[in-house]
C-alpha cells in the first residue's frame, strides 16, 4: 500500500486498480482489512481494530482514498462526502478528442442494477439522478488526451457515464464503450486530489496522489508538472 498521509485520526491511501475498497463477491482481501492489519502490527494494537471506510472508488479506478481511524472522524467525514464538502479532482485518459477543451456536463443517471451501469439522459427521466461535472483538457500525446474532472455530484459510474456519453470513453473501458482493455484490467481514471477541512483539527488539507506506474500516466503527469512550472 502507498499510504499518502495519516494521523491519529485519518489515513488515506493511494489505491490501484486491482484493490478493492471494501469486500466483495470475488472474495479478494479489501483494502479496509488490509489497513486494519497494518493499523494493529504498526501500533501493536490487541483486538480488533477500527478502521472506517469514508468513501469508495470502482475496483478499475486508481487514486486517494480516504479512511478514519476513529468513529469521531468516520461520522464528521461521511456528513461531508453527504453534504459535497469534498473537493475532489480527476485524470481521466481518453483517445477521442471532446468537442470542447473546457465543458460542464449536466445529464440525467440512471442506474441499472443487473447490468451494473450507468445510462445518462440529457433530460430529466423517471429514476434519473441530476449528475454534474466539470473537465479541462490539460495535455495530450499523438494519441490520447489527458482531462482533468471537477466532480459536482457522486453518481453511480458517473465520470465513466458522461464521458462516454459525449463520446469520449475512458481508455481500457470496454463496459462503456472503449474497444480495448489495459493491460493490467483496470481504467485510465485517476483519483488525482482530494481536498477537505480535517474532521478534528479543521485545518484545510489537499491530498495528491502520484498517477499509476504506467508509461502513458508518466508522460502525461511529467507533461503537465512541466507545463505548469513554466
Amino acid at each position: 500500500m502507498e499510504i499518502l498521509f495519516e494521523d491519529n485520526h485519518i489515513i488515506v491511501v493511494n489505491k490501484t486498480t486491482s484493490e478493492i475498497v471494501q469486500g466483495d463477491k470475488t472474495g479478494d482481501k479489501p483494502l479496509v482489512e488490509m489497513l486494519k492489519e497494518y493499523l494493529k502490527e504498526k501500533y501493536n494494537k490487541p483486538g480488533n481494530v477500527f478502521c472506517g471506510v469514508v468513501h469508495r472508488l470502482d475496483r478499475p479506478v486508481s487514486g486517494v482514498v480516504i479512511f478514519a481511524k476513529t468513529g469521531k472522524a468516520l461520522t464528521r467525514l461521511n456528513d461531508m462526502v453527504r453534504n459535497h464538502e469534498m473537493q475532489k479532482t480527476y485524470w481521466a485518459i481518453v483517445k477521442n478528442m471532446p468537442p470542447q477543451p473546457e465543458m460542464t456536463l449536466k445529464h440525467y443517471l440512471v442506474r441499472n442494477e443487473k447490468q451494473n451501469k450507468s445510462f445518462a439522459y440529457d433530460k430529466e427521466v423517471k429514476d434519473g439522478k441530476f449528475s454534474e461535472l466539470s473537465f479541462r483538457m490539460l495535455a495530450s500525446s499523438d494519441t490520447y488526451h489527458l482531462l482533468e474532472v471537477d466532480l459536482k455530484t457522486g453518481r453511480h459510474h458517473q465520470i465513466r457515464c458522461q464521458l462516454a456519453k459525449i463520446g469520449c470513453p475512458i481508455k481500457g473501458d470496454l463496459k462503456y464503450g472503449f474497444p480495448r482493455s489495459n493491460p493490467d484490467g483496470g481504467i485510465s481514471l485517476h483519483a488525482r486530489q482530494i481536498s477537505f477541512v480535517h474532521p478534528v483539527s479543521k485545518e484545510r488539507i489537499t491530498i495528491l496522489a502520484p498517477a499509476p506506474n504506467d508509461k502513458l500516466w508518466k508522460f502525461f503527469e511529467e507533461n503537465v508538472s512541466a507545463v505548469r512550472q513554466s
